[in-house]
């Protein structure tokens, strides 16, 4: 894994439980309607930990960290 990550969700798997903005407030909010909104940035390495455990427990398995490419990396 590289340092660089981000959160994402999938918006048709995820049915709006909440569980991931209760464990990850600082990298998830949520709408109207109590769907995720992704933080659009680099995890810090001070978050990962809470970005993991959001992952691990989403029950419809939405979430993922996917690894953000170095610039200029094909």
């Amino acid at each position: 894994m590289t340092d660089r990550q981000r959160l994402t969700v999938n918006p048709i798997a995820c049915d709006g439980r909440a569980l991931c903005a209760e464990v990850a407030p600082e990298l998830i909010t949520l709408d109207d309607w109590g769907f995720p909104i992704i933080w659009r940035h680099d995890i810090p390495a001070g978050l990962l930990a809470d970005a993991q455990e959001a992952v691990r427990i989403c029950p419809k398995l939405a979430l993922r960290l996917a690894e953000v490419a170095a610039a200029g990396r094909k």
